[in-house]
């Protein structure tokens, strides 16, 4: 008799930002969708989501991924709840006031680190500015494991039914980027966890750390974002230069929300500087990289209708967090 491995996946109660956790579930019987996973129980005392008196938490299976590691094989992601069926405080997902005529394309940068340090940096010191590492190609550019773990990951998470737009070598050495897309807030951001998910999972055989945090090299370093490209419905179709002023209005208005949305120590990586602009500022610019919104050239030849870019959010963010609070922003703006 065939067995499944079933790898159960949810974020734990650490803050700022959650971290990922995984442990296997054994079956017989192969699932065709999240909701032939069973409910399943972790320790919360261990991950900051209960007392330990008291400290069973449940794990509420939401989205099911192929797992391409695993012979009979999956990936789980689930929810947290409280024993009594309500979501747990953590459990941002259960928060998003869902769009799912909404598109999304979110770009995650990281740094790949080993030994305390991003992959090429020497034991001392530093190497060469940043000029020549962004999309770059060769040993001195991006080393000899880098692109391979950019590689299989891309990989994995085409096998695992993730929307993967692509890949790239970032500014700083030792930074990277990937894309996702998707349709739906709860959608995009269970995509981008499990991209993270398997982009860690795979490095611990490269003895690769990654790192998320938006500023781990201080200096002349970019730091690392996500920027969170987004449209709705009636920006795709309908859009127009006086909802898109009002739009803005709105997320002018909200800057302080959305920064409080946008991920920790952001002040350290939003200075003005290193195409960002400064935290406590709001702009939007035609194909400005230094706007904190920005808009393409596309947007306004089609009559400003199509997607935006806000650049603000950074690598550690809550996805969940993120798309939730565009969400709340758009929705202030009347469409008719």
């Amino acid at each position: 008799m065939s067995k499944y491995k079933l790898e159960y996946i949810w974020l734990d109660g650490y803050v700022p930002e959650p971290n990922l956790r995984g442990k296997t579930k054994i079956v017989s019987e192969e699932p065709t969708s999240h909701t032939d996973c069973p409910e399943w129980g972790f320790d919360g005392s261990s991950t900051q989501q209960a007392e330990g008196h008291d400290s069973d938490c449940i794990l509420n299976p939401v989205r099911l991924y192929p797992d391409a590691t695993r012979k009979n094989g999956y990936l789980v992601l689930c929810e947290v709840m409280k024993p009594d069926g309500n979501p747990h405080p953590s459990n941002f997902r259960a928060k998003v006031i869902d769009d799912e005529t909404a598109w999304f394309g979110m770009e995650q940068e990281y740094f790949m680190m080993r030994e305390g340090r991003p992959l090429g940096f020497p034991e001392f010191g530093y190497p060469g500015p940043q000029g020549k590492y962004y999309t770059g190609v060769g040993y001195e550019q991006v080393g000899d494991i880098a692109r391979k773990v950019a590689d299989e990951h891309l990989e994995l998470c085409i096998e695992a039914g993730i929307e993967h737009e692509g890949i790239n070598a970032e500014v700083a050495k030792g930074q990277w980027e990937f894309q996702v897309f998707s349709k739906g807030a709860r959608q995009m951001g269970d995509d981008l966890w499990m991209a993270r998910y398997l982009l860690m999972r795979n490095c611990e055989k490269y003895h690769i750390n990654i790192e998320f945090h938006c500023k781990p090299l201080t200096g002349d370093w970019n730091g690392s974002g996500m920027h969170t490209n987004f449209s709705t419905k009636y920006l795709r179709e309908v859009g127009g230069k006086e909802y898109f002023e009002k739009l803005m209005d709105a997320f002018d208005r909200n800057r302080d929300e959305h920064i409080a949305a946008y991920g920790p120590d952001n002040h350290m990586r939003l200075t003005g500087l290193h195409e960002t602009q400064s935290i406590d500022k709001f702009s939007w610019g035609v194909a400005d990289r230094g706007a904190s919104i920005r808009v393409p050239h596309s947007f306004i030849k089609n009559d400003y209708k199509g997607y935006l870019e806000d650049r603000r959010p950074n690598s550690q963010a809550d996805p969940y967090k993120i798309l939730g609070r565009i969400l709340k922003t758009i929705d202030e703006v009347p469409t008719s």
